[in-house]
């Protein structure tokens, strides 16, 4: 059993789309960031850093004690691994999909963070900083648009823990903040072809 401790955020989605795609057995616990249950003591020995997602395996590959494991894009490595689905064991494969996982913890998930901040959050708005937040967004989309004119999901021809990991962030883009999709067509291409697969629908409903 896996204990997978989340959030109705782009992150925390992240964890819960790889545990529907994986079939394995997990329990969701909700931390409110709202109520500030991130700075507990009890979720902070999952994770120091007081992030979620993170997850705490019961039966970890290999054997042992439990594992924590946080960050996103080590949960989603560890979970493919564990299993051997969704990510290659070895070779240009493999790196070529880590490659679009990094991209994600790097770039798409931190930039629209900020944007989400400055434009939704902030209270005073700063136009220099959503000038500069919405610009990097869509030069990012632009990097996606590209890859995906080259191939059906972001690793290549099969469906990847890479594709898990930005479909999220794509998602709030458009929805929550708002953002043109529409010049992107490989983009709302591979992102309608994601959100159309049962196991992410059943993650992306799922509420506290």
């Amino acid at each position: 059993m896996i204990d997978a401790h989340v959030w109705t955020t782009p992150n925390g989605y992240k964890a819960l789309i790889a545990l529907e795609e994986l079939g394995l057995p997990y329990q969701a616990h909700w931390v409110d960031l709202g109520k500030g249950q991130q700075s507990t003591p009890a979720f902070r020995a999952v994770n120091p850093n007081a992030k979620i997602p993170a997850i705490v395996d019961h039966e970890p590959a290999g054997g042992g004690p439990p594992l924590a494991v946080f960050e996103s894009g080590a949960i989603l490595t560890y979970l493919a691994d564990k299993t051997g689905k969704f990510l290659a064991k070895s070779g240009a494969d493999r790196y070529t999909a880590l490659s679009w996982v990094f991209f994600n913890i790097g770039n798409t998930g931190p930039m629209l963070g900020q944007l989400g901040f400055f434009s939704k959050s902030a209270p005073e708005k700063i136009p220099l900083a959503i000038d500069r937040y919405t610009k990097e967004a869509q030069r990012l989309f632009g990097v996606l648009d590209g890859r995906l004119a080259q191939a059906a999901y972001l690793a290549g021809d099969e469906y990847t823990i890479a594709d898990m990991i930005n479909v999220t962030w794509i998602r709030a883009a458009r929805d929550f903040l708002a953002l043109d999709l529409g010049g992107h067509t490989h983009l709302t291409r591979w992102l309608g072809a994601v959100e159309a697969r049962p196991a992410v629908a059943r993650a992306l409903a799922m509420k506290p």
